[in-house]
């Protein structure tokens, strides 16, 4: 079995020692290969791989139904979101929409907590990344987008939604108030920002459910088709432009070394959201303001390696 960490440059054994209390891999996949049979009734027939990051883990296990990804977290102040992110994946699964569903217990929990450890059960889905170079990829990314969107928007647990994470801040209030305070990010882009909010219509735009962390890290495709969006621990309470131009944005991003995708891959995003789910004169206008704001967001205040600062100034004009 192989051990590592997902975006974190340390030791993984001693990660697993220190931070998640195992001895060493054979304790953990002991401690697996009891957990998938006493919960689920599931017989583990080889631990592949664990995954760490942070105070959460992914195991990968071959078992007699196929492979199986077990997901824990050993942080208890998250366990409210993650029991809501499974029921909440749960009914989106039942509407037909592409999800790694949790496999219930015999009992029919979708998330169980033993122990000081909340666990989830999935099917391993085939797939690969969103791979932005691919026009049609992105295509269905943003279809897809617009599809979780609308059902979201329908979901009776908005309110539950709410005491996980709180509403946003007004969006004129939220960028005003970053910029304030945004002198390393290059003036041009800083002014045209200014300008693009002056201009910008009321930010009384409605508010839903959304993924959260859409990008190609969490969007398996087959072809040009989206077989699956993972990873709903984020959700939140936002508005829908908002979400969909952070993912325009962040749409390449994977584990490490973060940074911009061309414009063009923007413009493939938001028109294959729109060929689903028409956007608002307000939200359009809302758009560039978004993308450029979500752009600045990750320009480092020192060396800039993969080139954040330049595509502001590009949306800048």
């Amino acid at each position: 079995m192989t051990l590592e960490m997902l975006w974190e440059r340390a030791d993984p054994d001693q990660v697993l020692r220190s931070r998640f209390g195992f001895t060493d891999v054979a304790a953990a996949e002991d401690w697996l290969i009891r957990t998938l049979e006493r919960w689920w009734n599931v017989r583990v027939i080889a631990c592949e791989r664990i995954v760490m990051s942070d105070h959460n883990a992914l195991a990968w296990v071959s078992t007699a139904g196929g492979r199986m990804l077990l997901k824990w977290s050993i942080a208890p102040e998250g366990f409210e979101r993650l029991a809501f992110a499974a029921d909440l994946t749960t009914w989106l699964a039942e509407r037909g929409l592409p999800v790694s569903a949790p496999v219930p217990t015999p009992d029919g929990r979708v998330q169980v907590e033993e122990d000081g450890v909340s666990m989830g059960l999935q099917h391993v889905i085939g797939g690969t990344l969103l791979d932005v170079r691919d026009p049609a990829q992105v295509h269905a990314a943003g279809a897809t987008l617009a599809r979780f969107h609308d059902a979201l928007r329908d979901s009776p647990d908005r309110a539950r939604a709410a005491g996980v994470r709180p509403p946003p801040t007004p969006l004129l209030q939220q960028i005003a108030g970053w910029l304030d305070g945004a002198t390393h990010v290059p003036d041009r882009a800083r002014v045209a920002l200014r300008r693009l909010l002056a201009a910008a219509p009321s930010d009384d735009l409605p508010v839903q459910i959304v993924h959260g962390d859409y990008r190609a890290a969490n969007v398996l495709c087959a072809d040009a088709d989206v077989v699956a969006v993972i990873d709903f621990e984020d959700l939140r309470l936002d508005h829908r432009i908002v979400e969909l131009a952070r993912s325009a944005v962040l749409l390449g991003t994977l584990f490490h070394d973060w940074g911009p995708v061309p414009e063009a891959v923007h413009r493939q995003l938001l028109d294959g959201y729109r060929s689903v789910s028409a956007l608002t004169a307000d939200e359009l206008a809302w758009w560039d303001v978004l993308v450029l704001w979500n752009t600045m967001l990750f320009v480092p205040p020192g060396d800039d390696p993969t080139g954040w600062g330049a595509a502001a100034g590009a949306l800048a004009g």
